[in-house]
């Protein structure tokens, strides 16, 4: 058996799994509803433990944040720290087709965050496939910024490389191979250097590059870590559908949750990382669609299993998928969900990498990575599905002898109570969702809020049509090896939009 034979095997694993589950759901709905009540009882007390351990996560993860951006970075990292000067900064905007306003707003940002300009130099990557918009959007940010920054770089991702595929993950491995170059002949120590990758729409927090050089310099072994920023979604919120206002919180606070376990965490969209260990593992992957967390993936095994993400209780903030057309949002949204569930694609690789590295890494640390990715996919694809539709099919489908079950009887209320129980997560989500909220634009009523409110009802509709299928699509796709491409996702913004949604 080929190599590229048992790989295949392998992607079709959690495809699998998945299709498995459904349709052993469906047919004993009919052949053994009673095996399936059972089951149901049985997943729906699952899913209510996970409830309240996220709650606790989010609630956890709530009072640090408020705790962490209350504190002047900038004044403690002076005060606290002596090996700071020492640190450079090195920020990737990758760019494809985005508008100038768009860009410029990500650049004014770090500019109101770089505590010391001299520190900190911004690299614009571009694509050969929008060469005129990356002349113009260079052109316009050196006009714009040459004086508040080191320096503004710019580095022009060619067309049809080999062994690449278009989009985020190959424009940054090239811009990052330049800057290589450049951070050589500039005679920087590798250690010293802290990179930061920004998508273009990216908004962050004024004590955003504070926070971090204090984090990097106290942590013990800087150079294996990543840092993970909390990523908002509302640069554009108010004028967005209200299925993208709920579902852009949902992955805020599944962020939220996660970073408050810290052992689950992985990098997720912007974050931070030594540039010593992005020389090490050779830049990011340029074959792939989830460059973000695969980035954390290649660490942990070249350092076999010695490497970690920090919590950064801080916000950056972009965009979400909005559009002046409701159905095309939608369809953005989509395509979005689709491309992050796509991420499945790192289970059949941390099987075949894992087993390579054998003993090097413990066991339990192969088994945990391996366990999270699958069963968080797994969970994507099925959860609302069988909570909602699969998990009311056998009591339709159950014939008089069951119906006069005690179990048949009480299962309905007992069902009402877990998923009582279980909406505390909703209710939350719903609360911690307001302060979040960038200030109301004058164009927007007040009653707004009201809207803002009510919207949360629209959560479990969006988790099976706009969360769930394009999960399933997503494993599916890699069962069969159709190969997913990197999808830009398109966002806009109203005119008048121009103001920060990060929450100071």
């Amino acid at each position: 058996m080929t190599d590229y034979t048992k790989y295949r095997i392998l992607e079709v694993l959690p495809g699998l799994s998945v299709w498995l589950t459904l349709i052993v759901a469906l047919v004993l709905s009919f052949v053994r509803p009673l095996w399936m009540i059972y089951a149901v009882i049985l997943f729906d007390i699952y899913w209510m433990l996970r409830v309240i351990n996220f709650s606790f996560y989010l609630i956890l993860s709530w009072l640090r944040f408020r705790e962490v951006r209350s504190v002047d970075w900038k004044d403690s990292m002076r005060h606290d720290l002596s090996n700071w000067q020492d640190k450079q900064h090195v920020i990737f905007l990758t760019l494809y087709e985005e508008e100038w306003d768009v860009v410029e707003t990500a650049i004014q940002s770090i500019r109101a965050a770089a505590y010391d300009k001299t520190k900190c130099t911004i690299v614009i990557a571009g694509e050969q496939r929008a060469h005129a918009n990356y002349k113009e959007i260079l052109s316009r940010a050196h006009s714009a910024f040459d004086s508040d920054f080191a320096d503004i770089v710019g580095t022009l991702h060619p067309e049809g490389l080999e062994n690449e595929i278009p989009g985020k993950g190959s424009n940054l491995h090239y811009a990052e191979e330049r800057m290589k170059e450049y951070i050589e002949k500039k005679g920087w120590n590798p250690d010293h250097v802290i990179a930061t990758v920004f998508d273009v729409d990216t908004i962050c927090h004024p004590q955003y590059f504070a926070y971090l050089t204090y984090l990097y310099c106290t942590h013990p072994n800087p150079t294996r870590s990543s840092f993970q920023p909390i990523a908002l979604f509302n640069n554009n919120i108010w004028d967005s559908p209200a299925i993208l206002r709920v579902m852009s919180f949902g992955t805020t606070f599944w962020i939220f949750t996660a970073l408050a376990r810290q052992d689950a965490l992985v990098t997720f969209s912007s974050h931070s990382m030594s540039w010593r260990a992005l020389l090490d593992v050779g830049f990011h992957e340029k074959r792939i669609v989830s460059e973000d967390s695969r980035i954390f993936y290649q660490c942990l095994l070249h350092y076999d299993g010695d490497y970690e993400v920090t919590p950064m209780y801080l916000p950056v903030s972009m965009d979400t998928v909005r559009d002046d057309s409701w159905w095309v949002s939608i369809k953005n949204l989509y395509k979005q969900q689709r491309r992050w569930a796509w991420g499945v694609e790192h289970v059949p690789y941390l099987l075949w990498e894992f087993k390579k590295k054998g003993r090097r890494i413990p066991f339990f640390t192969k088994f945990k990575w391996v366990f999270l990715e699958w069963e968080g996919k797994w969970s994507w694809s099925l959860v609302a599905i069988l909570i909602t539709v699969l998990g009311q099919l056998p009591i339709l489908a159950a014939n008089e002898s069951v119906r006069q079950s005690a179990l048949f009887i009480n299962t309905p209320h007992l069902l009402q109570t877990l998923m009582t129980v279980a909406t505390l997560g909703l209710l939350l989500s719903a609360l911690f969702s307001f302060p979040l909220l960038p200030s109301r634009p004058e164009s927007h009523p007040r009653h707004k809020y009201i809207i803002m409110l009510l919207q949360w009802v629209l959560l479990p509709i969006s988790l099976i049509f706009i969360s769930a299928i394009p999960a399933i699509d997503a494993v599916t796709h890699l069962m069969l090896g159709k190969y997913l491409g990197f999808n830009v996702s398109q966002k806009k913004r109203k005119q008048d939009v121009v103001s920060s949604g990060v929450i100071t």
